[in-house]
Parts: C-alpha cells; sequence; structure tokens
C-alpha cells in the first residue's frame, strides 16, 4: 500500500509526496549519489549515474534500493506496491535491450533521465525485469509515478501484455488496480463536491443536511486503493492552490494525512499490518527533501543543493529517517 501526488503551488513550482506504507520494517535512510558516482545494482553491476540523485532507500550491504527520490534536474519518482498486476519477465542473457531489475528502476531513471520526456525515450530502450529482493524473497510487484518541473505525471506500469507509460491528469497513484481502471472508477464519484447540499425533496418529503460536507458524502472512506485514489484526488483537486512553496509542503502533508494507515487499522493474511512508515514531500525546483515518520511526525528538513555541491563523487548515507522527536516549549 502507498499513496503518491504531485500539484503545482500558484508560482508553477511542482511538489511530490507519498505515503510509505508496509508491514515489514523498512528502515528507511536517505541516501545521496553525486553524479558521476557508482552503484551496485541488484544484478550485482556497477552503474554510474549522469545526474547527482537523492532518495530515501533501503541499504543491503552494496545495494541501496530507492522508494522515492529525485534527481539534480528537478524529475522524481515513486516506487509503490502493485499486487497482482505487475508483471516482470525474468533476467535473460540474450536479451537486445539493456535490462533494468525493477527494484533498481527509480534509481536507474533518476540517474540518467533529465525529464519526463528523456524518461519516454529510455522506455523504448530497456526491459524491466523481476528478480526477488532481500527483504521479502519475492519479486517486488512494483509501478511508479515520475513528476519533473513541468508539474506533468507519468505512471509507468509492467503487466502481463507489456509495458505501458500512461499520462496522469490527475497527479495521483495507489495501488491496484491497474492506473486505466483507476482512471475510470473516478467518474463513479462525479458527483463529489465541495459545496454544501443544502436539502433534498424525496417526492414531498423534505431533508435537510447535518452540518457541513454533504456534497462530499459520496467519497469511499476506507483504506483500499481505489478508495485511497478517489479520496486523495478529490482532495488534491479541489484543494485551495496554495502561494508558496512552505505552502505547497503543508498542503501536501495534509492530504497524505487523509489516507495515513494507523498501526493496526489493516492487518495482513500473514498476521503483521501494513501503516504508514513515512511521509516524504520533495520540493522540485529548490532541491529540499521533507519528511516525517511514525514514531514522530515533526517535519524534517535536508536541502541536497549543498550536499550535491561537496565535490563528492562517493555514495553518501545521511543516516536514518527516525530522528528522535524534540518537543517545543511555550512559557
Amino acid at each position: 500500500m502507498c499513496t503518491a501526488i504531485n500539484f503545482l503551488n500558484q508560482q508553477h513550482e511542482n511538489v511530490f509526496g507519498r505515503t510509505m506504507d508496509f508491514h515489514y520494517i523498512l528502515d528507511p535512510r536517505l541516501a545521496v549519489f553525486p553524479a558521476g558516482s557508482t552503484w551496485e545494482n541488484t544484478l550485482g553491476r556497477q552503474l554510474t549515474d549522469r545526474y547527482a540523485v537523492a532518495g530515501i532507500s533501503r541499504h543491503f550491504k552494496n545495494l541501496y534500493v530507492l522508494f522515492d527520490g529525485v534527481n539534480e534536474k528537478g524529475l522524481a519518482g515513486g516506487a509503490l506496491y502493485f499486487k497482482g498486476y505487475a508483471d516482470f519477465p525474468p533476467f535473460s542473457q540474450q536479451s537486445g535491450k539493456a535490462q533494468v531489475p525493477a527494484l533498481d528502476f527509480l534509481h536507474y531513471v533518476l540517474g540518467l533521465c533529465a525529464s519526463l520526456d528523456d524518461l519516454r525515450e529510455l522506455l523504448a530502450d530497456i526491459t524491466l525485469v523481476g528478480l526477488q529482493d532481500k527483504l521479502t524473497g519475492t519479486v517486488a510487484p512494483l509501478h511508479w509515478i515520475f513528476t519533473d518541473l513541468s508539474g506533468k505525471s507519468l505512471v509507468v506500469e509492467q503487466i502481463k501484455q507489456g509495458l505501458n507509460a500512461y499520462e496522469n491528469a490527475v497527479g495521483v497513484l495507489t495501488n491496484s488496480p491497474d492506473f486505466p481502471w483507476q482512471m475510470t472508477n473516478l467518474r463513479s464519484y462525479i458527483g463529489a463536491a465541495p459545496e454544501q447540499t443544502e436539502q433534498a425533496d424525496w417526492g414531498g418529503f423534505r431533508m435537510e443536511p447535518f452540518g457541513q460536507a454533504a456534497g462530499t458524502s459520496v467519497l469511499p472512506g476506507g483504506y483500499t486503493p481505489p478508495a485511497r485514489f478517489v479520496r486523495t484526488a478529490f482532495q488534491k483537486l479541489h484543494m485551495v492552490q496554495p502561494e508558496t512553496m512552505q505552502e505547497a509542503v503543508i498542503a501536501g502533508f495534509h492530504i497524505l494525512e487523509g489516507v495515513t494507515l494507523p498501526n493496526g487499522v489493516v492487518k495482513t493474511a500473514n498476521g503483521t499490518f501494513d501503516y504508514t512508515q513515512y511521509t516524504s514531500m520533495i520540493d522540485l525546483p529548490n532541491k529540499v527533501y521533507y519528511f516525517k515518520t511514525y514514531e514522530n511526525p515533526q517535519i524534517i528538513r535536508v536541502d541536497l543543493k549543498p550536499v550535491w555541491a561537496s565535490g563528492e563523487q562517493t555514495v553518501r548515507d545521511l543516516g536514518s529517517i527516525h530522528v528522535p522527536i524534540r518537543y517545543g516549549t511555550m512559557e
């Protein structure tokens, strides 16, 4: 489970954010990859980033698996679960295209592409392949959302019928079913509106609403991927557009709070619980990462520009994103 969004403020500046909902303890860390740095992919091969990259990741010895991230050109993206629909062919020595393990795809794109246009060209030259990840021991069923400085958004899904890239007019992604289904399902909620329903007349029987928000009563309230997609799209597309970047970041956190999972409300088949381990927001034009964790709701801010400008060409692990709470006081 997970939910991702992107939107523009009034200055036409783009922000990208996501919740990370999972039942395995991820121990996420913020990793920085300067331009020209080399990293090891899931196949054990050494790859070099054309552009500086930073992302929240899981670290396995020499392998960093990015969950979300951004590069120096303002291209950002996130990987989300796509169970029951993702279908990756196995790695083959005879393939004529570059084979990219699904777990590495986000980093691969951010390291090589400056924009969504670059990404579209890249997709024609690669094959996404499935390899077991070291956390779950399975081939992670993933799909991806990407956005750049333009504010446009692209969803990438590998299904049994092939690799697809979809223009994302609403700037929202959750999980299964596939993205075209989610967009079609939005039409079921065409009656939802921020305006108040004043009254209704059923054959002479008049009814008054209990209070405000009657226009939103048709919205789904659960935590399923379709429910989160609809609810998030409605909130994002009807909110008052933030004026500044600071307002946009805060607005993004507020929207994602509407689909945040408390630990215990979504139980998996093996008895564990999906919950929102962290929520992140990225200021694309200014290259600033914001995040908060389940244990610490205070927002942490990391300016990536000075880290990338250090002149180093080695991967830097900035540490766990689990930062101790420091309470503010009033006297």
